[in-house]
């Protein structure tokens, strides 16, 4: 086996012999042939997907003393030249060390000169957009009307770099990524030429690995074969480059499902003690909640989009079986989210662990955050005291609190708490959609048991009413009802509105964290400032909103809100004492044996 390095020996030639990128070949291939050269072309991709190779090629196809042709022939003269890096007129310049202005006048000065034997000049600019923006300028009229028999060809990974100006004036062509049934297919041919025997399944990792670029690819091959021996076996590819085995990931989904944090870190450990490679190691955990996902859904349907061996595929479909698809989903939304942060860490052992974890945590996590959003009652806790909708013998003293810069969510002792409906799925998406994850069960049943009570917003927000039903139902005149459904208060109109949910399905939410009272024919509503109240008075749901006063207190009634009144501010020592008593943080402190240091208002930081 020769020694010289794999990307060089075996470097494409002519179209024909680059893989992938069909498309770009055809089209740059005929153009060569009918001689319709462009004045530039810009290269945009990847590394590794055969940009400078192409460029390289047309280069040649161009020049050929057989042009103007679909491929070079690679054995005339100009064609040996060209591919021995010593032809006159094809010039390859790397932007990242001749990026200047001074670079720049230097080549608009050559490009004035005639070619001297071949029949194009051309200018290969590998990495162009590390060029400076005085660069770009100064080349700007000669890209788009270059002298006769010129053409550019701009190579760049990084095409966002490129001014706009620059971008109108090429034929820009994006290279893509190459699959994993080229990839493996290139390496097999170049494994045939070397003469080396190969297992499948090494081949296809070498080509995972590579991640669509055949550079990396190729250099990884090298590795492999370095090691020597006549046959390239996937056991001794993954322990040279570091990769995790099936066996590994497998572990992985075992500690996951069954929640076992211990059994997770020992997994880590393993993968650390090995010196295997992070970073492929999370990009295939992904992969493996993707095919999970797609074998959840579609069963053997899914089996063909796997791109494992049939016996692996099936190894996945079972463990697909074992888990739910919303776990599935939001553990593969985990997964992507945490690559980053893993890679990036300072700490990226810990940083693996704790992802770990929280996935063999998620069950519990998604109880916590379902409880968070739900107003901080723990799940099994004794339900809210009710009274009977349409009953107004209690005083409601929410309105006065719910003005503050804290607001208690347990609403104990509200009328109509116990069989108030939840919210609607987009209150409830809208809560769960900021911790990251999608609750597929929201919906909007009846809460059963011990159930918390729903969420109210936040103050300052407008008055939401949420239609937890697709139909709402025919109700009585208003002015056979007005005056007779419970005392002319605002507390009692609340109380109405709870009862009145079990009926008609509809829920005002945002309507409690507005105090207000009746003053003659005007409901009177307490806003925070001009801006809340302007939230208030509009939109469907402000409409909403005055068909159940009218409904309640009779045709005519106004609905009024103003600024006027604030409620006075709490001490620093009640409001401590009201946030160490609320139900949510004590049930934070409770699981994490937390401990509260400090408790101070946000202008005081």
């Amino acid at each position: 086996m020769s020694s010289a390095h794999l990307t060089a020996k075996y470097r494409p030639q002519c179209f024909a012999e680059v893989a992938g990128q069909e498309a770009l070949k055809a089209v740059l291939s005929r153009a060569a042939k009918e001689d319709r050269i462009a004045p530039a072309y810009l290269f945009s991709g990847t590394r590794g997907v055969g940009k400078t190779t192409l460029a390289r090629i047309l280069a040649k196809a161009v020049n050929c003393e057989h042009a103007p042709t679909a491929e070079p022939c690679n054995q005339c003269r100009h064609c040996r030249q060209i591919t021995a890096g010593a032809a006159v007129d094809v010039v390859e310049i790397d932007a990242a060390s001749n990026r200047g202005i001074d670079d720049a006048r230097r080549l608009k000065e050559d490009i004035g000169y005639a070619p001297l034997e071949c029949r194009y000049k051309v200018f290969i600019i590998d990495e162009a957009h590390m060029l400076t923006r005085e660069a770009f300028n100064a080349l700007l009229k000669t890209l788009e009307e270059p002298p006769g028999r010129v053409t550019f060809i701009l190579a760049t990974t990084e095409p966002h770099k490129f001014p706009a100006t620059i971008i109108s004036r090429c034929q820009h062509y994006a290279f893509k990524r190459l699959g994993q049934a080229e990839l493996e297919a290139h390496l097999k041919v170049v494994l045939g030429k070397e003469g080396v025997d190969c297992e499948d399944a090494a081949v296809s990792l070498i080509a995972r690995r590579g991640a669509g670029s055949v550079r990396d690819s190729m250099s990884l091959l090298g590795q492999a074969l370095a090691l020597g021996g006549r046959q390239l076996v996937a056991q001794e590819v993954r322990s040279l480059l570091g990769l995790a085995g099936q066996d590994v990931f497998l572990a992985v989904m075992e500690a996951i499902h069954t929640g076992d944090c211990i059994a997770a870190g020992e997994v880590i450990r393993q993968v650390l003690d090995q010196g295997l490679d992070l970073g492929f190691f999370l990009r295939e955990l992904s992969s493996a909640w993707r095919n999970m996902f797609l074998l959840k859904q579609g069963g053997e349907r899914a089996l063909p989009l796997i791109d494992l061996p049939e016996s692996e595929a099936r190894q996945w479909l079972d463990w697909a079986e074992r888990f739910d698809l919303g776990r599935i989903h939001a553990s593969w939304q985990l997964t992507l989210e945490g690559q980053r942060r893993v890679l990036r860490s300072l700490e990226p052992a810990l940083a693996l662990e704790l992802l770990l974890f929280n996935l063999c945590s998620l069950p519990q996590l998604l109880r916590l955050s379902a409880t968070c959003a739900s107003g901080g009652s723990q799940a099994g806790s004794p339900a809210a005291p009710g009274r009977p909708g349409g009953q107004g013998g209690q005083s409601r003293s929410a309105p006065a609190q719910s003005r503050q810069g804290f607001t208690p969510p347990a609403r104990s002792g509200v009328p109509g708490a116990s069989g108030a409906r939840q919210p609607g799925p987009a209150v409830q998406s809208a809560t769960h959609a900021a911790d990251g994850f999608s609750n597929a069960s929201a919906g909007s049943e009846e809460p059963e048991g011990n159930e918390p009570p729903p969420a109210e917003p936040p103050p300052g927000h407008a008055l939401a009413v949420a239609s937890l039903d697709s139909t709402e139902t025919e109700t009585e005149p208003a002015a056979s009802l007005a005056g007779s459904l419970g005392p002319r208060t605002w507390e009692g109109f609340l109380a109405w509105v709870d009862g009145r949910a079990k009926e008609t399905g509809q829920a005002i939410n945002g309507a409690r964290m507005v105090p207000g009272e009746v003053e003659g024919d005007a409901l009177q509503l307490y806003c925070r400032n001009e801006t809340h109240c302007r939230l208030v008075t509009q939109g469907r749901e402000f409409s909403v909103f005055k068909r159940y006063v009218e409904e309640y207190f009779g045709p005519g009634m106004r609905i009024e809100a103003t600024a006027k009144r604030a409620a006075p501010r709490k001490s620093l020592k009640e409001l401590r004492e009201e946030i160490r008593e609320h139900p949510l943080v004590k049930q934070v402190v409770e699981e994490f044996d937390a401990q509260i240091v400090d408790i101070r208002r946000p202008e005081d930081r």
